[in-house]
């Protein structure tokens, strides 16, 4: 019942299997450049070779990069880190997959599942740094650390610059855009709304196990407003029940809408994804990646929700994007729900 619906497939991302990757390296990056005072950025063959490469290893030395990770960042860190000869230790909440600790470990990091959940182990994980010396590269920000989470954003909007030079001269009506603590959804809102004003109507969509920005869109009091406890969903992407205060500034002023969605949602999203119909490409999406998408599905055919489709505007005439984060980062969790 739409005129279209588009899905930005980040499962091939330089073989991460999700996007997350463009926000740490884009980081480090820039970290490296402030170090060495540089008056921009410098490309990746910069830092791999030649008199760059020599100034950075004598300046920098044995630096340790440390984040907190659900699985998809925290092996973009390592990813970044290891291709340039750097350390990292990566901190992973309570319930994380087993797979997704290999895979970090796999590309280089040291990496190790806590007794905490999300936002516990992001504060042990800042100790680490602080009493070790190392380079805190969270992608969630407070009082007095909103440098890094800003640069990680940044790298974010590789994803939205992409889909805008593919799209070329054509507007979305709709954007969906699934949140954790919100720095990817800032950082793509900001984007949008810069490039294309307010013609898109803006939603973003959380766990309602870890709805922290809806809760404090909700709220509308002028305060951010946190989800504690487990935090037990399905989309470990998006288990994290505290807002990225950098991020939900963008949030509060650009997005449309807030909606806290049941796994059973995202799980829809997979399998229309995983098992399309007709001529539709198969796209291979994680939990946190097709919650979108099964958010716009749910809207378009349930006839409960008929309600809220009028107020989004969506009918005929709509054209949908959405951004698939992440592919199967838990392949025995993916099967059991296309299974089911």
């Amino acid at each position: 019942g739409v005129a279209k619906i588009w899905v930005k497939d980040e499962s091939k991302r330089f073989g991460l299997n999700a996007f997350k990757v463009l926000g740490g390296s884009y980081c480090m990056a820039n970290y490296i450049a402030k170090v060495l005072g540089l008056s921009e950025v410098p490309t990746f063959d910069r830092l791999t070779a030649g008199e760059l490469r020599e100034q950075m290893v004598e300046t920098l030395g044995d630096v340790t990069f440390i984040t907190t990770t659900d699985g998809n960042h925290g092996r973009g860190v390592a990813w970044a880190a290891s291709r340039l000869g750097f350390r990292s230790v990566v901190m992973m909440p309570k319930g994380s997959s087993e797979y997704r600790l290999a895979r970090i470990r796999e590309a280089g990091a040291q990496a190790e599942i806590t007794e905490y959940n999300y936002d516990d182990t992001v504060r042990l994980t800042a100790q680490m740094a602080k009493e070790n010396d190392w380079v805190l590269m969270q992608d969630t920000s407070w009082d007095g650390y909103e440098e890094i989470p800003r640069w990680i954003m940044q790298g974010y909007m590789t994803m939205a610059h992409e889909a805008v030079e593919q799209l070329k001269d054509v507007c979305p009506t709709h954007i969906f855009l699934q949140a954790g603590v919100g720095a990817m959804a800032g950082a793509l809102t900001g984007f949008f709304r810069s490039y294309y004003g307010d013609a898109p109507k803006i939603v973003i969509v959380e766990s309602d196990q870890a709805a922290c920005l809806y809760e404090t869109a909700k709220a509308n009091d002028g305060q951010i407003h946190i989800v504690g406890g487990d935090l037990a969903t399905i989309m470990a992407g998006l288990a994290c029940g505290e807002p990225c205060g950098i991020g939900w500034q963008v949030l509060r002023q650009g997005a449309d809408m807030f909606v806290a969605a049941p796994d059973e949602v995202a799980a829809m999203g997979m399998r229309l994804l995983g098992k399309p119909m007709g001529a539709d490409p198969k796209v291979v999406s994680g939990e946190s990646g097709a919650v979108t998408l099964g958010f716009a599905a749910t809207v378009l055919r349930k006839p409960e929700y008929e309600k809220l489709k009028q107020e989004l505007e969506l009918d005929e005439r709509s054209r949908v994007l959405c951004f698939s984060t992440e592919g199967d980062t838990d392949p025995v969790n993916y099967e059991r729900i296309l299974g089911e």
